[in-house]
């Protein structure tokens, strides 16, 4: 080989050293976890990110906004601006902050909605049952008691204008816990798009929002859990897309007297618990905060008032009733294009 073909040669190979070495390198998506405590309950944040995060400093400000909406909406702390708004009786407006007002106006179009299925009033009938922060009762309420209780029950007692909240009957107390868990869900997930994280589940104790995909474009993937006490098992696998989603049940939370089981939630209709044979809900939307008030009212509903409730105003919903032989789905026509085989 002459002198001028392998200096031709060397040339070539420095040439592609050099275009090698100044390609940009693909980018390496790590995925993050974040565990904490809030609302009585978890939370779980995962996220996928193809640059660095200072996943310390994030869990801080995801702490600080959870421990604000506690601050804010918690009727198991007595100075919350929500337990201070239960105790003010006077008549007059009580100024709210952003976060209370968009909850409770969210609650309050909902109500509207359902026509009182979903009702934040209900806090002293959940007292009453046992459901609440003064613990379990032993024995069932008397039908006086509970007539009683239902007369300072009502969301159109409340009354939501600039100025803040006022209610038409003094002992009238609001529980937003029907819907507060969903609004957390939703703030974790604006902190973390604020943060430039566009790949992420959050979840606070079942309730969840994602948007996204895993890597190599895989979507994400949840599964609904099968209503029953004696396992933890696997009733559907989802694939949500860019949703929130909000499960409501009632086989875990619940007390029996003389072989009759009372759930803990209720219908404000009666004032009592359900006695349906819907035992789960799920939930659809962009907002988990909607989905967390739909799945509340949804389940107190009875299976055919839900379903026509969800296919009037177009809501993605799978209601798990219970049979004679065991369970069956029902869903509704929004729900179907998120199941999956």
């Amino acid at each position: 080989m002459s002198g001028v073909s392998l200096l031709k040669n060397w040339l070539a190979l420095i040439g592609l050293a050099i275009l090698v070495s100044c390609s940009p390198a693909k980018p390496v998506t790590e995925q993050y976890q974040l565990n904490g405590n809030t609302m009585g309950t978890y939370y779980v944040v995962k996220f996928y990110s193809d640059t660095e995060v200072d996943s310390a400093q994030l869990q801080q400000q995801i702490d600080a906004e959870l421990e604000l909406v506690n601050d804010l909406m918690s009727t198991y702390r007595p100075q919350s601006e929500l337990m201070r708004f239960n105790r003010h009786t006077d008549g007059s407006a009580f100024p709210l902050s952003s976060q209370t007002r968009t909850v409770v106006a969210e609650a309050l179009r909902i109500a509207q909605q359902t026509q009182g299925v979903l009702d934040v009033t209900v806090g002293p009938l959940v007292e009453l049952w046992g459901f609440g922060a003064r613990g379990r009762i032993e024995h069932v309420p008397e039908d006086a008691i509970i007539a009683q209780t239902r007369a300072v029950v009502g969301y159109n007692k409340l009354t939501l204008n600039t100025a803040g909240l006022s209610k038409a009957e003094p002992a009238l107390a609001v529980d937003l816990s029907p819907i507060a868990k969903g609004f957390g869900v939703d703030q974790v997930a604006a902190l973390l798009e604020q943060n430039g994280i566009d790949n992420y589940l959050v979840e606070i104790g079942g309730e969840m929002r994602l948007k996204g995909t895993k890597p190599e474009q895989q979507p994400w993937k949840i599964a609904i859990e099968k209503p029953v006490t004696t396992e933890r098992a696997v009733q559907r696998i989802l694939v949500p897309g860019n949703m929130g989603v909000a499960t409501s049940g009632d086989y875990r939370n619940y007390f029996e007297e003389d072989g009759v089981r009372y759930s803990h939630l209720l219908d404000p209709r009666t004032g009592k618990p359900i006695n349906n044979r819907t035992v789960s809900v799920t939930v659809l939307h962009p907002s988990c905060m909607t989905a967390d008030g739909y799945a509340t009212a949804l389940n107190v509903m009875n299976e055919k008032e839900a379903l026509a409730f969800a296919e009037q105003h177009a809501i993605a919903v799978l209601l798990v009733v219970k049979t004679d032989d065991g369970f069956t789905e029902l869903t509704s026509s929004a729900f179907k294009p998120y199941l999956t085989e």
